[in-house]
């Protein structure tokens, strides 16, 4: 019987053959911590017993959530991760490195085949490269530091066939949105999303990892696509590993597939506070906002930026817009700097901050205050992800979000590209 990507990947680096619903012991190639999830690891890790890493080549610990520190028992927790790491000899990053799902990319250590486990629901975000990516719980990190393996139920798959090409003012964003928005928020729990069709394949790197990112939002352990020529001219940008692409069987199984055609599909907005409640821009037009945010996880990739510059060029933000940028990288924000980017994006009126999670996360940087609209490049719109349950979060892509930061309330951004 044919295999998914995922079971492919799981039978390789289990030594059995495996399927859906079987139960594996893997070895993991890459183990990612980041500084919300890594004190409570060590804390494991000791109490386990632990004494040294499995491999500190294969171990990266994150400093990007709440970066710079916002607090001392925040500084606490960055020293303890910062003690750790030195002892065992892990990389660490630190902060204003970047967000953990760019950085760790970045490394070259992450390819087509590899898996990686992370202590944060979006390192599925690796699955844009091919790999099985996915996060786990603090004390399964802890587990895995030592022994260098995981155990996992191999998921069934959810394939998602992607058919045509992305209109004008139509990104990638709005495309995870729109399939979030129908399939909803647990309608691919627990399984292995795969992503095909010439509508994928036609995406850039940047907008593969913002596919892959959000997989979870819909309940996923994994977002998954096959590698291509797009794939390997990335990873030559930052490593000469060699990688073996996986690519299903023709008679792999999977539990369900769905196919679209996203030729005619508008700009979609995800209102609060719930990932799934998604319309076209079209239903909330002329709502007012308060805060925008171009950055994060998601979305603070060159291309992102880029898109917004291209908008915001020449023009400011509405007085009474705050718009916050947060680049995903170190090497994101160089860039965008040579290109003139950061420029463009200061003299409209942006602040931008460290290289991060920004205001995501809700610890700094960012809180909006209560009864506020904020519109954000963002994951997640749960009531008080951003640090106030009482304020209401919109997601939308980097168009969106610096058409409506023009104009104080959100806008369709073809208004601004022609």
């Amino acid at each position: 019987m044919g295999q998914t990507i995922i079971e492919k990947i799981l039978s390789s680096h289990s030594g059995q053959e495996a399927y859906a619903g079987d139960i594996v012991v893997a070895r993991v190639d890459f183990i990612m911590g980041q500084d919300g999830t890594s004190p409570l690891a060590i804390r494991a890790f000791e109490e386990m017993g632990g004494s040294r890493v499995f491999d500190p080549d294969r171990v990266a610990f994150v400093i990007d959530h709440s970066a710079p520190s916002p607090n001392e028992g925040v500084s606490a927790l960055h020293q303890l991760m910062r003690r750790f790491a030195r002892e065992k000899g892990i990389h660490l990053y630190d902060i204003g490195e970047g967000v953990c799902h760019q950085v760790v990319p970045e490394s070259g250590r992450v390819g087509p085949g590899s898996l990686v486990i992370g202590a944060d629901s979006h390192t599925c975000t690796y699955g844009a490269l091919n790999a099985f990516s996915t996060g786990v719980g603090s004390t399964d990190l802890a587990g895995a530091l030592i022994s260098g393996q995981m155990w996992f139920k191999v998921p069934e798959t959810f394939k998602f066939v992607c058919h045509g090409t992305l209109p004008r003012g139509v990104y990638a964003k709005d495309l995870i949105l729109y399939l979030i928005g129908d399939v909803t928020a647990d309608g691919a729990t627990y399984m292995a999303a795969e992503y095909t069709g010439e509508a994928i394949a036609s995406l850039s790197m940047d907008g593969r990892f913002t596919i892959a990112n959000m997989a979870i939002e819909m309940g996923a352990k994994a977002g998954l696509m096959e590698a291509d020529e797009k794939t390997f001219a990335w990873l030559a940008r930052f490593t000469r590993r060699q990688f073996t692409p996986v690519s299903p069987d023709p008679d792999a199984r999977y539990a369900r597939i769905k196919e679209y055609d996203v030729s005619n599909l508008e700009p979609q907005v995800a209102r609060p506070h719930r990932v799934d409640n998604v319309c076209p821009v079209s239903e909330v037009a002329g709502t007012p906002i308060q805060q925008a945010v171009i950055g994060t996880c998601t979305n603070g990739r060159l291309e992102d930026l880029r898109i917004a510059a291209q908008i915001l060029a020449g023009r400011h933000i509405h007085r009474d817009v705050r718009l916050v940028v947060a680049p995903a990288s170190r090497r994101i924000y160089l860039q965008a700097m040579q290109e003139g980017i950061i420029q463009t994006l200061v003299e409209s009126g942006a602040a931008v901050v460290t290289p991060g999670c920004g205001p995501c996360v809700g610890t700094h940087n960012g809180v909006p205050s209560d009864g506020e609209n904020v519109i954000s490049t963002a994951n997640r719109n749960f009531k008080g992800r951003m640090g106030n349950s009482k304020a209401f979060i919109y997601l939308a892509s980097p168009a969106t979000v610096a058409a409506s930061a023009l104009t104080g309330r959100i806008t369709d951004p073809r208004e601004f590209l022609g």
